[in-house]
């Protein structure tokens, strides 16, 4: 029998997941991995073998979201892999608040406490939390750990983590966070791996996709990031706006006599490249392709803010050794990568335009003084190595 660990990476539509064998080996090792999408209306479920065999493409009925999706997702991998023995499941949660600096067993208590940070993350949060319930219920006694996206940001020092406020608003919490830490933390160990001696140096990290954010990395941890109190923080995003003059926020209330929510909604689903670009397309990929001069603008803006951003990180670290790439648009996109170095040649960042094209791990020149990599993320890999630790603290403690 073949002992496993699931992984769940919940969005706001649609969640990725990833199964992991550990037998007997220390090293967990992928199974499979997968996806289900439109989670809000028919969700379709894809699914594939460690080799890229596809094993399932399936569309199947409920609206329910994760209550109707998770029997369905567990059937279809136990059907996929006799006598496989799910021994945990971990889940990303984006916020973690003040107090939740590492991974946590899920209990009831818990799932309390993260109920009290959903206004902190409100198109992610509560869907995070849903499955944990779901499986609470469906399968009692199975382990379940919560794996914190802001965690990896606890190292940051106070000064990063401070707003001009008054501090009595600091006490109830508002202050600086950072996301995508899940990602950093793999990244981060990724380079202990590939380039030790820059790992240990002043490092930003880019992970650009439909969420994006910067992270400055000093020996492998981190010290500043780009998002803040909330996801909508930092660089332009898919359908998010990044830094923003709050008294837009103002205007908006006082002047064009929006509610909260139609601001929250504008702000988490309406601006960002899809905004900017008149609504051609908050995809990357689809404004790259479009000849559309809104277009053509959204995605100069997006370099723009990026290269920005990397300069004010690189201020941070008191200059800088590496940059790394990563997540969607990070490894996929050469235009991308080209438009935001060509603005940090000041830094001394060259880059090789062939090794960039070909999407090679290592793309600048022996001339850069800034050495400039590809790293794939992998979230769910990182959330399974968390939920194998606690799993390990959770049989000692019981020994």
């Amino acid at each position: 029998m073949t002992d496993t660990i699931l992984a769940l990476n919940v969005g706001s539509s649609s969640l990725k997941f990833a199964l992991f064998s550990l037998n007997g080996d220390p090293c967990l090792t992928p199974i499979l991995r997968g996806g289900v999408e439109r989670l809000a209306a028919t969700p379709r479920l894809t699914m594939a073998a460690a080799d890229g065999t596809p094993l399932a493409d399936a569309v199947f009925g409920g609206n329910d979201g994760n209550a109707d999706v998770l029997p369905f997702l567990l059937n279809a991998i136990e059907s996929k892999l006799e006598g496989a023995n799910l021994l945990a499941v971990g889940h990303r949660v984006v916020h973690g608040g003040r107090d939740f600096t590492g991974p946590r067993l899920v209990t009831a208590e818990l799932l309390e406490d993260l109920d009290g940070l959903v206004a902190l993350a409100p198109l992610h949060e509560a869907q995070n939390i849903a499955p944990m319930r779901t499986l609470r219920r469906l399968r009692p006694q199975l382990v379940q750990v919560a794996c914190f996206d802001t965690a990896f940001h606890s190292t940051m020092p106070e000064i990063a983590t401070r707003f001009g406020l008054p501090r009595a608003y600091e006490a109830m919490g508002v202050r600086r966070y950072g996301f995508h830490g899940l990602s950093y933390e793999y990244v981060s160990g990724r380079m202990q791996d590939i380039a030790p001696d820059l790992s240990n140096g002043r490092v930003i990290a880019a992970h650009l996709g439909n969420g994006a954010s910067l992270c400055a990395l000093l020996q492998g941890r981190s010290i500043d990031t780009t998002m803040g109190f909330s996801a909508l923080d930092g660089l332009l995003m898919g359908t998010r706006p990044g830094t923003l003059d709050p008294g837009v926020i103002l205007h908006l209330l006082q002047r064009q006599g929006m509610t909260a929510a139609q601001i929250e909604d504008l702000l988490y689903h309406r601006c960002g490249l899809l905004g900017v670009s008149g609504g051609i397309a908050s995809d990357m990929r689809e404004l790259l392709a479009s000849k559309d001069a809104s277009a053509r603008e959204a995605v100069e803006l997006f370099a723009y803010r990026c290269a920005s951003q990397i300069g004010a990180l690189a201020a941070a670290l008191n200059g800088l050794d590496g940059l790394v790439f990563t997540a969607g648009i990070g490894e996929h996109s050469p235009e991308i990568r080209k438009r935001v170095c060509d603005r940090l040649r000041w830094l001394g960042v060259r880059i090789n335009e062939e090794a960039n094209d070909s999407n090679a791990p290592l793309i600048s020149t022996g001339a850069s003084t800034v050495e400039v990599r590809i790293v794939p993320t992998d979230e769910e890999a990182m959330i399974a190595r968390h939920t194998l630790a606690k799993l390990k603290n959770r049989h000692r403690a019981h020994a």
